[in-house]
């Protein structure tokens, strides 16, 4: 494989790059790793990447997104010790006085490097000693696949529920739980893929701050009939706080990528379905369907004495006369296939074992949503 060309200067803001293999000599692996502010956290990240056991050979690729503090510093000053322990680095960035994103980075990022396999890295993150060589191996098995890993969050206790989802869902789930409003099912600071497969989907988007890059991208995979993989072995730090650029997206930008993604890959294939979920988050789904997908809703259906009395759900803001009245239905009496907006992991139990009840399979008779 011919290892792409070096990132060259496109003008008085950005730099070439510094540091790294002389062109034309590929590595075996690439740590991607976009900056920006990270001066806190980059000793603790790069001790990490200088410590993997891995034996094939490495570079460290860093683009330095604006950064206003010390963290270009940082970097430069561990240059010298990961080179001695085999570890090439690259550095480049631009000194704009905005950061252009965290897409705009990793991109920067892949296209100055030149390893045949892609890891990526946060500056705020840990890796574990096996990281790169377990999911190397993953990645060999799986060239057309996300591979990812298990993960201890910090703090402790933070994001218990998706820090629980992360690591216990099963190698079906990685498929089917991709509607959900948890994200990637492979999460993106574990990700670790072939350059030949980022090429195919690639590149991230760049709209900058607001833009969830890495969903994105994840459901582009997809499309391209991607796979996804996780070592199931714990191979990551992953930090929580309040500065990680996923705060700055919305919530309703996540929720209409994930309706478009739900009606483009389920809801087209199913002649009629029911909303498990008659209250708030039910509705909004029903309301967030093309008119198509809606006239597809048979029922909701619910545990909810109060709602299934009621009997219908109208739907006010219609422009149709008579207004869409769907039933309501007690969950034993409506049919399947089901979308699920009832939260995983958070009604003690009650919700799994009554869709246990009915026999159903995950990503046939029902995929979760919420």
């Amino acid at each position: 494989m011919n290892p792409p060309k070096r990132l060259r200067s496109t003008g008085d803001e950005e730099e070439p790059p510094t540091g790294g293999k002389e062109e034309g000599g590929a590595v075996d692996v690439s740590i991607v790793m976009p900056m920006y502010n990270a001066s806190c956290w980059l000793d603790e990240c790069l001790q990490a990447i200088l410590h993997q056991d891995y034996t094939g050979t490495m570079e460290l690729s860093v683009f330095d997104d604006a950064s206003t503090d010390d963290s270009r510093t940082v970097v430069e000053g561990w240059k010298e010790r990961l080179e001695e322990r085999g570890v090439s680095v690259v550095i480049s960035g631009h000194n704009s006085s905005q950061p252009r994103g965290v897409g705009y980075a990793k991109n920067k990022a892949v296209s100055q490097s030149c390893g045949q396999y892609l890891c990526f890295q946060d500056a705020d993150d840990v890796m574990l000693p096996q990281r790169v060589g377990l999911q190397y191996d993953a990645s060999v098995l799986h060239p057309h696949s996300l591979i990812g890993c298990q993960v201890q969050r910090v703090p402790e206790g933070s994001t218990e529920r998706y820090t629980r989802w992360i690591n216990r869902i099963s190698q079906d789930q990685l498929l089917t739980q991709v509607y959900t409003s948890h994200g990637p099912t492979v999460v993106m600071p574990t990700w670790f893929c072939s350059r030949n497969w980022y090429l195919k989907v690639g590149p991230f988007d760049e709209g900058g701050k607001g833009v969830p890059e890495d969903l994105i991208f994840f459901y582009q995979s997809l499309r391209q009939g991607g796979g996804m993989a996780r070592v199931d072995q714990c191979l990551l730090v992953y930090r929580y706080h309040e500065k990680a650029t996923t705060h700055s997206v919305t919530e309703e930008t996540i929720w209409k990528l994930r309706v478009d993604f739900l009606q483009e890959r389920v809801l087209s294939q199913w002649e009629s379905f029911t909303i498990w979920n008659a209250g708030k988050q039910g509705r909004k789904l029903y309301r967030s369907l093309s008119p198509t997908n809606q006239k597809k809703v048979k029922a909701f259906c619910d545990v909810d004495e109060n709602k299934i009395q009621k009997g219908f759900y109208t739907y006010e803001d219609s422009e149709q006369r008579p207004k869409p009245k769907v039933p309501v239905l007690h969950y034993k009496d409506a049919l399947a296939p089901f979308i699920i907006c009832v939260k995983l992991d958070m009604t003690g139990g009650v919700l799994e074992e009554n869709l246990n009840s009915l026999q159903l399979k995950e990503g046939t008779d029902y995929y979760h949503f919420n």
